[in-house]
C-alpha cells in the first residue's frame, strides 16, 4: 500500500464543526504541550490565526496553526499535527506548504517556528524546506526539552505561483 499523501487530501481553514476532531488530533499527535479545547476554539475564530486542517474524505488527519500579528511581515507556525497513522506520508510537508502559502496570502515575508530538539522528523522537514536555525531556547517545552528556532524567508506570491 502506498503511504504517500493521496490526491484526495484537501487542506482548508478549520471550521467550528472540526473542534472535536482537532482536540482528538492534539491528543493523538502530542505527548505534552497540547493545545486545550478552548485555545483551539479561539484559533478557529481568530482573525490573526489561521488554523488549517487536512482531510482525507471526511476524516481530519492533520492540522497547522499559523499566528500573525497585525502590521507584521512575520508569521509564526506554532503547530503542525499529523495523525500518527499518517506519519511519514508527506502530510507534514503538505501542511507546511499550505501554511507558507497562507502566510504569503496575508503579506508575510518570513515564517518562524520552534521544534523540539529531539524531533528528528520535524527538524528534517523544516531543514529540507529551507528553514535555517537561528536560536536555541533551553527548557522551552513543558517537560524541559530545548527548542530549536527556525526561520525562512518566503518567496513572493508571484514567484511561488510560477514554481508550481
Amino acid at each position: 500500500m502506498d503511504r504517500r499523501v493521496s490526491a484526495s487530501v484537501d487542506v482548508r481553514p478549520a471550521q467550528a464543526s472540526d473542534l472535536d476532531a482537532l482536540v482528538a488530533l492534539e491528543e493523538a499527535a502530542f505527548a505534552s504541550d497540547r493545545a486545550e479545547r478552548r485555545a483551539i476554539r479561539h484559533a478557529i475564530a481568530s482573525p490573526t490565526i489561521s488554523l488549517l486542517v487536512a482531510l482525507d474524505g471526511p476524516v481530519l488527519i492533520g492540522a497547522a496553526t499559523l499566528e500573525r500579528r497585525r502590521n507584521s511581515r512575520r508569521a509564526r507556525l506554532s503547530s503542525i499535527a499529523v495523525a500518527p497513522s499518517r506519519a511519514g506520508t508527506g502530510l507534514g510537508r503538505l501542511l507546511l506548504d499550505a501554511a507558507e502559502a497562507e502566510a504569503r496570502r496575508h503579506g508575510c515575508e518570513t515564517l518562524r517556528l520552534e521544534v523540539r530538539e529531539d524531533n528528528g522528523a520535524g527538524i528534517r522537514l523544516y531543514e529540507r524546506a529551507g528553514y535555517a536555525r537561528f536560536e536555541t531556547v533551553p527548557d522551552y517545552y513543558e517537560d524541559g526539552t530545548t527548542a530549536w528556532r527556525y526561520e525562512k524567508r518566503l518567496a513572493p506570491r508571484e514567484a511561488a505561483a510560477s514554481r508550481g
